[in-house]
């Protein structure tokens, strides 16, 4: 098994960055954040280079024409372009707060990293080990040579291996969609099949949301081979993700511990 290297800030953080001078106004800059639905404060930049941070807190009870660079805070927390994502993840933590401004050796800005650009890359690097085992089993049954890739795949391309998913469950997983926050599907690929073999609450999550394109770790098997799981989606009928029924006459197997853990209280 190949070992995946450390993930570093600047893979998962935002190159676009919204931000404000410090001679802006505190009214021009509270009115920004207003009218935003994501930001609740903003880098303070002259020019590239970062001069501070500006959050909805720091303009409470501060006059309109207060120039910015007076009520910013200076003493902000930074991270590196080439930072590795956990120790970023242990700052935003540990401090609380909600965005990491990004600035290279000479200060200037680069980007940013949130909190979720956090969990979405600790959930992408546990997936990698989940990979391995299932390209290792499939090697030593089927007495085969596989390797990995990491690509976008077709949604209408994948053919599912289960039957049904939870209702209640797809309403998490359109949550982590539109946010950015859903780990890659893993797909095994052979001569005559792609099979979906985990990411099914995903892909019909996403199939809802009008995605096409959806990130992917795909096995690969160039020989063909009869795989247990491409019978299985025979047997059922599985041709395309609209096979895949939602039921709502059951919870998903975490939903329902949890109620039961509710109804004990």
């Amino acid at each position: 098994m190949v070992e995946d290297e450390p993930s570093t800030v600047e893979q998962y953080m935002t190159r676009d960055v919204a931000t404000v001078s410090p001679d802006d106004t505190v009214e021009a800059v509270a009115q920004r954040i207003a009218e935003s639905e994501d930001h609740s404060g903003f880098p303070v930049c002259n020019g590239r280079h970062v001069e501070g941070f500006v959050s909805a807190r720091d303009l409470l009870l501060e006059r309109d024409t207060e120039p910015i660079f007076k009520v910013m805070t200076t003493d902000l927390l930074v991270a590196h372009p080439e930072m590795d994502t956990n120790d970023a993840a242990r700052v935003i933590l540990r401090s609380g707060i909600r965005r990491l401004p990004v600035v290279d050796d000479a200060g200037n800005l680069v980007g940013i990293i949130s909190n979720a650009d956090v969990i979405r890359s600790q959930i992408e690097r546990a997936t990698p080990d989940k990979v391995d085992k299932l390209l290792q089993t499939l090697e030593s049954i089927h007495d085969i040579d596989a390797h990995k890739k990491r690509r976008n795949v077709q949604l209408l391309e994948l053919t599912p291996t289960q039957g049904t998913v939870y209702a209640d469950e797809l309403e998490g997983r359109r949550y982590e969609l539109e946010r950015g926050l859903a780990e890659p599907l893993v797909v095994v690929e052979t001569p005559t099949d792609r099979l979906l073999a985990d990411g099914h609450h995903r892909s019909k999550a996403a199939s809802r949301l009008g995605i096409e394109l959806m990130d992917a770790y795909v096995i690969v098997i160039d020989d063909p081979v009869e795989l247990g799981m491409a019978e299985t989606a025979r047997q059922e009928n599985l041709r395309s993700i609209e096979d895949v029924e939602a039921v709502d006459y059951a919870h998903h197997p975490l939903v329902e511990t949890t109620q039961r853990l509710q109804d004990r209280q």
